[in-house]
């Protein structure tokens, strides 16, 4: 079974296809990465992904391993057999022979679930960047603020600004998508990962420490909304 998301995409973004056959992990790459401007389709088997890659050209496969049928490791000899397609392959097993069989049987890369997005997009990103992909800009930039995402550096009016793993993945979510509201469960959603179960309240904690870090005061680039959530803004 196939399933495509073009709407926040365009025609010359990298083409992903992403195999996994449970409905959440499915539902939050597709959306994740159309709202990062990936085109994105989905296989929810083996089968479908393999014949998928046949008919058409993909810049980047994501591949589960505990899959019906075919699992991720058949799929990913199969595939390597007919091309040099990039694959990032998921698993919940963290096991060293797993990840070793993996990466002899021709994965540019392996991610651990449950992961981050803010995780799963550096991951992409550094494959495509070796494959020669054209990326999305490295370097975001409002007001006199500048977050580079590939040596994940933050600085602001040319000072440097230390901030933590979560923090810099929180801001880096907000200043990639400017003035979209979120709600904390869409956040928490986005930056802690799909199967995070705290509570909401952290959200506001970080938001808390950020806005310190960045001397951001009112008027503020990140704004609460009341009742709602959060918007990263310039206005």
């Amino acid at each position: 079974m196939i399933q495509s998301d073009t709407d926040a995409a365009t025609d010359n973004a990298a083409h992903i296809l992403a195999v996994d056959d449970e409905p959440n992990i499915v539902e939050f790459l597709r959306v994740g990465l159309g709202y990062e401007g990936y085109r994105v389709e989905v296989a929810l088997d083996g089968r479908a992904a393999l014949e998928r890659t046949r008919q058409e050209k993909f810049d980047l496969v994501i591949l589960d391993v505990m899959l019906p049928g075919l699992d991720g490791f058949e799929i990913c000899k199969r595939m390597r057999a007919d091309s040099d397609i990039p694959i990032l392959m998921l698993t919940a097993r963290d096991e060293i022979a797993d990840r070793v069989t993996g990466l002899d049987l021709g994965a540019d890369d392996y991610l651990v679930k449950p992961f981050s997005f803010a995780e799963l997009l550096a991951r992409v990103r550094a494959i495509l960047r070796r494959r020669g992909v054209p990326l999305a800009q490295t370097v975001l930039r409002a007001a006199n603020l500048a977050l580079d995402r590939e040596a994940r550096t933050v600085e602001r009016a040319g000072k440097p600004i230390p901030l933590t793993a979560k923090e810099f993945e929180l801001l880096e979510f907000f200043m990639s998508h400017p003035r979209q509201v979120f709600r904390r469960e869409a956040i928490l959603d986005r930056v802690w990962g799909y199967d995070f179960a705290g509570d909401t309240n952290l959200v506001d904690v970080h938001i808390g420490h950020l806005r310190d870090k960045l001397s951001d005061r009112p008027p503020r680039l990140l704004r609460t909304v009341h009742g709602v959530g959060y918007v990263w803004r310039e206005d």
